[in-house]
């Protein structure tokens, strides 16, 4: 396969590339500071420039890893060894259904995952192209598994952290020592 041949597909790639992390940016951004700027905490000229360096800090050292599973742990590229061209057709296409999907949703203000897109979007390609036996079933199975474990662990862990604060903060009589008067520091209160 001549890569000069497939130039056009690399660039439109790049193109579409920048579309997607700008709709997920878009959507994620949308979900992150929803309810910050909403109930007037930071405004959206702070949201936007704290998701600006947060988004893309957390992309670049945590990225690698769900890059990697979606490149490989949802299809199996080794079947595409022979069609090269197919499998790169079939990744522009998926980040096109993905990136649209996306910007849709984002104008029509729905919380959506930017991960469901692109998993959703890689496997139909793959279903399309060769079958079933090109989507590697039990890795899909670990991260739609990940989905339901996600938002429980997340809720269990908020719930924890409120008791906490309710205990140890809400319910105590004087928050500080120096308030009460009753400390070593209470010489230093006029």
């Amino acid at each position: 396969m001549a890569m000069d041949e497939y130039l056009w597909m690399v660039i439109l790639g790049f193109i579409i590339a920048f579309i997607l992390a700008f709709s997920v940016g878009a959507n994620d951004v949308a979900n992150s500071f929803g309810t910050a700027v909403g109930s007037g905490v930071v405004t959206l000229r702070q949201a936007c420039i704290l998701a600006s360096i947060f988004e893309t800090t957390g992309s670049v050292l945590l990225g690698a890893k769900v890059g990697e599973t979606i490149r490989k742990g949802i299809i199996d590229v080794n079947l595409y060894n022979e069609t090269v061209e197919t499998l790169m057709a079939g990744e522009v296409s998926a980040m096109v259904g993905s990136a649209v999907w996306q910007l849709i949703a984002s104008f029509l203000r729905l919380p959506i995952s930017g991960t469901h897109c692109i998993v959703g979007s890689t496997i139909g390609f793959s279903l399309v192209a060769i079958g079933t036996k090109g989507v590697q079933w039990m890795e899909l199975v670990k991260i739609v598994a990940s989905w339901f474990i996600s938002p429980l662990l997340s809720g269990f862990m908020s719930g924890l952290l409120f008791v906490l604060i309710r205990i140890f903060i809400l319910k105590r009589k004087t928050l500080f020592p120096m308030a009460s008067g009753h400390s070593q520091y209470s010489m230093l209160l006029p």
